[in-house]
């Protein structure tokens, strides 16, 4: 795949309706290459005043990796219950490969290249928040809190070594795009914590 074509790709993708998705944009490249895998689409489509989040997942192979390539215009209330639903639906399946992964894709905007982020072992609790942890907080302005407490972006690191507790708890406002999502999901991957939870609650 030439490189001109595969910046193109990273930009928006289609499917075999002509339908765009224009992926979220990110510096960071976590996985480069995902090999023997199916596409997941959700497009971002709009019915007078709403905005409707599309699934398209025909051409899905429960025994392959996974690709969800959503619009980075949806809001994460609109995503979480269908990638909760599709989660449940790849894990009940009679033909199931325990080893094949799930990612979100997404285009890095230096590299000029797709990307891929794995949330396989993700939970998701929509509308629900955690009872217990450190709780890093994303809200619809795209700020961060930890425990209710406005952090810079660049201090987080420096401020999650402060603190004492078993789990770090990702929970992101129903409102956030899913860009911002990807892009601040990406920053909590590059910290590399091993006691950041696999649970994230969106409400």
């Amino acid at each position: 795949m030439n490189k001109l074509f595969l910046f193109a790709l990273a930009f928006l993708l289609f499917s075999c309706n002509d339908k765009k998705i224009f992926l979220p944009l990110a510096d960071t490249t976590i996985v480069s290459d995902v090999k023997d895998h199916s596409p997941v689409y959700i497009f971002f489509k709009t019915d007078k005043k709403d905005t409707i989040a599309e699934v398209n997942r025909k051409n899905t192979i429960s025994t392959t990796n996974w690709i969800f390539n959503i619009d980075k215009r949806l809001p994460l209330k609109l995503i979480i219950p269908e990638i909760i639903k599709l989660q449940e639906k790849k894990n009940s399946s009679a033909h199931k490969n325990e080893e094949s992964e799930n990612y979100f894709s997404y285009s890095n905007n230096i590299k000029k290249s797709l990307a891929f982020l794995p949330f396989t072992n993700t939970h998701y609790y929509f509308d629900k928040k955690p009872k217990s942890g450190v709780i890093i907080f994303f809200n619809k302005k795209n700020e961060l809190f930890i425990n209710k407490v406005f952090v810079k972006k660049s201090e987080l690191e420096k401020q999650l070594s402060t603190l004492i507790g078993t789990n770090y708890i990702l929970c992101f406002d129903r409102n956030c795009s899913y860009e911002s999502y990807i892009q601040n999901k990406i920053l909590i991957e590059k910290l590399k914590k091993s006691n950041i939870s696999n649970e994230e609650f969106i409400f």
